[in-house]
This record gives structure tokens, C-alpha cells and sequence, in this order.
């Protein structure tokens, strides 16, 4: 009899999540993914306005946005005609945060085998961003422009339920900011407007016990070094 209690269950679901960098070609039920949406979108919003849309890529569409984005990228000239819809990290980089960004980095390539200055292995390995590499399905958010900062904090919760209703069904995931350069094409393929902005996508799938990419397991700093009691 398993006695494992829920708050049990749901932490290990959290603490197995990770980046999936490669994907089986196994297709997913619409109803899956209609469930872990659904169950996503019990996240908390500022008023209830719950500023969240998604669009569901499979198939010829998702590969015909796939070639666009990667015709671009491995094009110098045209890559450069191309700016992110929105700044995702920092313009300076400062301690401790730029020694995780870089060990993450070098762990990821140690495990492929890309070594210091190999800029063209470094760019075939970005390059599998805009491949999903590998999912089925892939989802993309976008955001009404109007919305302020707080809305964008909502939606990060809604994004990680995503995540964890996924991880409790078995499937593996991958939150991507790497299209947000290439938001104009991905919005003439989606087919969405100028009042929605977009935001990233995840790509969805079961998990490819081969690719070498999956065997990183990012760190995280112990909480007495961020968590704080005030008591007095």
C-alpha cells in the first residue's frame, strides 16, 4: 500500500522536472494536452483577467515554422535583421548569477563534447531550439500587449503548472525563450496579431533516454542562501 502523502507526491513532482533536450517522436492525445492546460489554468491572475493564450503546434505546421526560424538563424545577414520581442536577462551580467549562467553552459557542453571557441558546434547545439528538439507538440504563449508587469508574474505561474501537470503524466518538457527573436515569424505562421505578444514556448513530449543532453541535471543553491526570516 503506498502511503506516500500528497504533499509528498506533488514535492517529487516538482523536484523531477527538469529541461528535456530531446524528445521520442511519440504523439501526445489532444486530451492530454487539453488536461494539462486546463489544470494550468487553476493559476492565480491579478483579478481573475487570467491574460494567458496558447497555441498548440503538431505536425506540418510546427515543422514549417521550424525551417522558417531556422533558415534565419543560420543565415548571418538575416539573423541580424532580427531583435528579441523582449529583454530576458540582464544587459550587465554581476555575481553570483553570471557563474551559474556559465556552469551550466560548460556543463551542458562537456556532456556533447563541444569544446572552448568551438563556435560552430556551439551554433548546430542552439540550432536544436528551433527543432523543439524533437517534441511532437509544442506550445506557444503569447500575452495581450497592454498588460503590465504583474500580469507576466501571473503568467509564470500558469507556465509552471503547465510544466508540473506535464511532469505528473510522465512527459518531458522544455520552457523555450529562444524564439522570442524570431517573434515576427512566428507570428505571421501563428496567424496572431499585433496586440499579442509573445511570450515562449514549450515543447512537449516523452522523454529520449539516448540524448546525452538529458543526463544534465542543473543545480540549485542551497535555500539558507536565499531564504531569509524576519522575526523581529
Amino acid at each position: 500500500m503506498n502511503t506516500e502523502s500528497v504533499g509528498g507526491i506533488v514535492d517529487r513532482v516538482i523536484q523531477s522536472r527538469k529541461s528535456v533536450r530531446g524528445f521520442l517522436p511519440t504523439a501526445i492525445p489532444h486530451d492530454t494536452i487539453l488536461e494539462i492546460i486546463a489544470t494550468a489554468s487553476r493559476a492565480p491572475s491579478g483579478s481573475n483577467i487570467q491574460p494567458w493564450k496558447v497555441y498548440v503546434l503538431e505536425g506540418a505546421v510546427k515543422n514549417n515554422l521550424s525551417a522558417a526560424v531556422k533558415d534565419v538563424f543560420n543565415d548571418p545577414v538575416l539573423r541580424s535583421l532580427h531583435r528579441p520581442e523582449y529583454i530576458y536577462y540582464p544587459k550587465t551580467w554581476v555575481e553570483p548569477f553570471l557563474s551559474r549562467r556559465r556552469k551550466v553552459g560548460i556543463d551542458l557542453y562537456k556532456l556533447v563534447g563541444i569544446g572552448r571557441g568551438e563556435s560552430e558546434k556551439m551554433h548546430e547545439q542552439h540550432a536544436k531550439n528551433f527543432d523543439f528538439f524533437g517534441a511532437p507538440t509544442v506550445l506557444f504563449f503569447t500575452i495581450p500587449r497592454m498588460m503590465e508587469q504583474g500580469s507576466w508574474l501571473d503568467y509564470g505561474m500558469f507556465l509552471q503548472n503547465i510544466l508540473i501537470s506535464a511532469t505528473a503524466r510522465g512527459l518531458g518538457t522544455c520552457p523555450q525563450a529562444a524564439f522570442i527573436s524570431y517573434h515576427q515569424i512566428v507570428a505571421k505562421h501563428l496567424k496572431f496579431d499585433e496586440s499579442e505578444q509573445l511570450v515562449c514556448s514549450i515543447s512537449i513530449g516523452y522523454e529520449d533516454p539516448s540524448v546525452l543532453e538529458n543526463q544534465l541535471t542543473t543545480e540549485r543553491v542551497p535555500v539558507s542562501e536565499f531564504v531569509h526570516f524576519v522575526t523581529e
